[in-house]
């Protein structure tokens, strides 16, 4: 489940036009919460949205409307409230103490697995 709800950070961050080292960034949370032990069956989806969402706030420059774009697409494909996922967001900031800037050997082999594969 973990490699598919990838895939689908993926190609939803394509859909949005967010770029690999933003999809890399997402990763890399992901795989933070799930070290922790943070994800389960009922939230693995808000999650994996959280994520998405945090890594574009931070490493690009959307607008207020490509982020609600952004927030229409992940509610769409994980099927989820953007009201949760609004919540969550601060949850999965929490559990990441607050450290989004991340060190480029973590984003890197993600980043280069991304642009290899398109």
């Amino acid at each position: 489940p973990i490699c598919s709800l990838k895939r689908e950070m993926r190609n939803l961050s394509e859909e949005c036009n967010l770029e690999p080292v933003t999809v890399s960034m997402a990763y890399v949370y992901f795989e933070k919460l799930v070290l922790q032990g943070k994800l389960n069956k009922q939230n693995r989806k808000l999650c994996a949205g959280a994520c998405v969402l945090l890594a574009a706030k931070i490493s690009s420059d959307l607008r207020k409307h490509e982020v609600k774009h952004l927030i229409d697409k992940l509610e769409e494909r994980f099927r989820f409230n953007r009201r949760d996922l609004i919540g969550f967001e601060f949850t999965v900031l929490v559990a990441l103490e607050l450290a989004l800037y991340l060190p480029e050997n973590q984003v890197l082999p993600h980043y280069r697995r991304l642009t290899q594969q398109s």
